[in-house]
């Protein structure tokens, strides 16, 4: 028998997660949840979406797990948020790691992590919880990956590279080796980072430096 699975949110990302958990998975998406004044309609996906205010009494821990599906919106501290919400109720929140992968590393990850098709993870990469690996990605061997970032399509990270909390890598991106993305970084779409970078750091292709915004500043859905 499958396990049950709620899925928290009710946007495109949600619709995501409720294709790859039902194609791809041990999980049956039996509903969707959302906080209760962003309900606009009783279905999602043909599926009921539950007000989060009462989710345990619904649809209480002992017989579902959880899966945080929320994008990267204000640097992804929304999904952190709720990811502890979640944790504090005390809901298991599995991974979604697709079989058309290669997931190389033997390193035990966290949990919530959502890590789509194509995506190469090499040996000895450790990667920690409420993660987002979009498809195609490379992530290169000795590499860590903390917790709440959104790492979009066809992003390389080259070897022992390390990517502190809520940081977003947009796609096409290129980050060398033995360099550190420190916390709320934001790396635009096809930059390529040759160093370190500053907490709440902003890199554009269009602008190859460090804008003077914070990341945090920036209106981001």
């Amino acid at each position: 028998m499958k396990k049950k699975l709620i899925i928290i949110g009710n946007t495109s990302n949600a619709k995501l997660a409720h294709y790859y958990f039902s194609k791809d998975s041990d999980y049956d998406v039996v509903a969707f949840s959302v906080n209760k004044k962003f309900i606009e309609k009783e279905q999602f996906c043909n599926l009921p979406v539950i007000p989060l205010e009462t989710l345990e009494q619904t649809h209480p821990n002992s017989k579902y797990d959880a899966f945080v599906a929320i994008g990267y919106t204000n640097m992804n501290k929304l999904r952190e948020s709720i990811y502890n919400k979640l944790k504090t109720k005390g809901y298991k929140l599995p991974n979604y790691i697709s079989t058309k992968c290669s997931f190389l590393t033997e390193e035990v990850i966290g949990v919530n992590n959502l890590i789509l098709e194509d995506n190469t993870i090499q040996p000895f990469v450790k990667i920690g919880s409420n993660n987002v690996l979009w498809s195609g990605n490379h992530i290169g061997h000795d590499v860590i990956i903390k917790d709440h970032c959104f790492i979009t399509s066809q992003v390389v990270v080259s070897g022992f590279t390390t990517i502190e909390n809520n940081c977003f890598i947009g796609v096409n991106s290129t980050l060398r080796d033995n360099i550190t993305i420190d916390q709320f970084s934001l790396i635009g779409a096809g930059v390529t980072l040759m160093h370190s970078t500053e907490k709440e750091s902003v890199y554009l292709a269009s602008k190859p430096f460090k804008m003077n915004k914070k990341s945090t500043e920036l209106k981001i859905s």
